[in-house]
């Protein structure tokens, strides 16, 4: 109990710190506007942890040590997935999305396929983003139940309450600030995990004599499972509407460019340590549910380290729920509130609401995160269920007159229930998920495009079907 109000109380003191600089930026979020953009520009180094922060949250510290426990090294594909998508994004789209100026991944591709398309794309955004925040929610709450040998299911709630709170303070300037601090106690804390471990087993040697040889192939996971990964950790940041806010703060397109380098380069020395922390888990506590890889190894340690540990855990846990509630309110503002409710855009208005759905999109996925425990398979179902838009994306891009405006709508709709029930049936002949995200709009805006009636239409500059 002594050693768990330590803990308790080194991440009370880092929560009251970031909640500080919430509370000394929070002059720079009095308008719906500047709570949703930062009110300036900022550094590329600042936006790259921002994003990393994001990307690198509890329920992939949680989901990639949950993985290496059971299936060990190539759990890091989830991790090196996602910096080749920031690799990518900055060759591909940094620019254009920088020089476009719309800061929404509906705005985007209702500039080429109209209204509706604009609607469809934001409720499977922010959709997708609820799911992801159920994985955010039932990692965080693994840790806070096992480090401190409390219920779970309080632990959820307990998270889920205090995030959203912290997330309200200050928008996205606190973010972007907070951020930064977060991933690099995040970082700190998975070296300081990691070396724990390894002196437990006796060393990367001693883990790799004792563990089967199958934990050190790098393929292990499957051709499959790695293939889905990128499609889905690839597609998830080409349409991920934080990732568009974020490469919008930064003052030109070639600071958007480094920061998604910068990006991606720290992203795959994490993967490998979070996968080693799971297999070094499964050498101490074999007997213990592998989703209590991560917590269970930061019970075992000092009472202070530990507690940076958690601490860093909890700050990544806030980082991405801030940045998922932030992407979803902006959506829900700026695509239903002011064109239906308030099309003056009276900005105390818009304020009040932005700030009330931030709150409610943040408290929303607790129910289901009490049910969840495939951490990282369901944090991937939302990375899939976004992949589907990365396709309208670069076609919007680099092909803006292929396919139809009705046929980038229908392609949206079909890509929800066909990811969302391909998912509820276990991924039938092990097919992942991420796959049918990806084909369904492929197949559906090929099919607009050769059965196009070639008369232009008046929502962009495709045809209708």
């Amino acid at each position: 109990m002594h050693s768990s109000w330590i803990i308790l109380s080194v991440t009370g003191v880092y929560i009251l710190i970031l909640a500080l600089i919430s509370f000394l930026v929070r002059r720079h979020s009095r308008s719906a506007t500047n709570y949703t953009t930062g009110g300036g520009h900022f550094p590329a180094i600042l936006i790259s942890f921002l994003m990393l922060s994001e990307f690198i949250g509890t329920a992939v510290s949680i989901g990639t040590a949950q993985t290496g426990f059971r299936i060990g090294i190539s759990a890091a594909w989830n991790l090196f997935a996602l910096a080749l998508g920031f690799l990518l994004f900055a060759w591909l789209l940094a620019r254009k999305y920088k020089e476009l100026g719309d800061n929404t991944i509906s705005g985007v591709l209702a500039s080429n396929y109209g209204e509706r398309t604009r609607i469809a794309t934001s409720l499977i955004t922010i959709f997708a983003l609820e799911i992801v925040a159920v994985s955010i929610y039932a990692s965080g709450g693994a840790v806070l139940a096992g480090v401190l040998h409390i219920d779970q299911t309080m632990a959820i709630v307990i998270v889920g309450i205090v995030s959203v709170v912290y997330v309200s303070i200050g928008g996205m300037r606190s973010v972007i600030y907070t951020n930064v601090v977060h991933a690099s106690l995040k970082y700190l804390g998975l070296i300081l995990a990691l070396g724990f471990a390894l002196g437990q087993v006796g060393g990367l040697s001693e883990l790799q004599a004792r563990l089967p040889e199958r934990m050190f192939d790098w393929t292990a996971i499957g051709w499959g499972k790695i293939i889905a990964w990128m499609i889905a950790g690839i597609g998830s940041i080409f349409s991920t509407q934080y990732v568009i806010q974020a490469v919008n703060t930064v003052s030109d397109s070639g600071k958007a460019q480094r920061a998604c380098f910068y990006c991606a380069t720290l992203m795959v020395p994490f993967g490998v340590g979070a996968a080693l922390v799971g297999m070094c888990s499964a050498l101490l506590f074999p007997e213990i549910d592998s989703l209590q890889a991560f917590p269970h190894l930061i019970a075992q340690m000092n009472s202070f380290t530990a507690g940076l540990v958690v601490a860093g855990l909890a700050g990544s846990l806030f980082g991405t729920i801030s940045a998922v509630s932030m992407g979803s309110a902006t959506l829900l503002l700026r695509d239903f509130y002011e064109p239906f409710f308030n099309p003056t855009r009276a900005d105390g208005k818009s304020l009040r609401f932005v700030r009330l759905a931030t709150l409610i999109v943040g408290l929303l996925p607790i129910l289901l995160a009490l049910l969840s425990s495939e951490v990282l398979t369901i944090a991937f179902l939302g990375k899939a269920l976004r992949a589907s838009l990365a396709v309208l994306v670069l076609l919007v891009f680099y092909a803006p007159r292929f396919g139809t405006a009705t046929g980038a709508f229908l392609s949206i709709i079909a890509s929800l229930f066909a990811t969302l029930g391909w998912y509820l049936a276990g991924n039938p002949w092990g097919i992942d998920n991420a796959y049918i995200a990806l084909l369904t709009p492929v197949l559906v805006m090929t099919l607009s495009h050769l059965f196009r009636r070639h008369t232009p239409e008046t929502a962009g500059s495709v045809a209708t079907i």
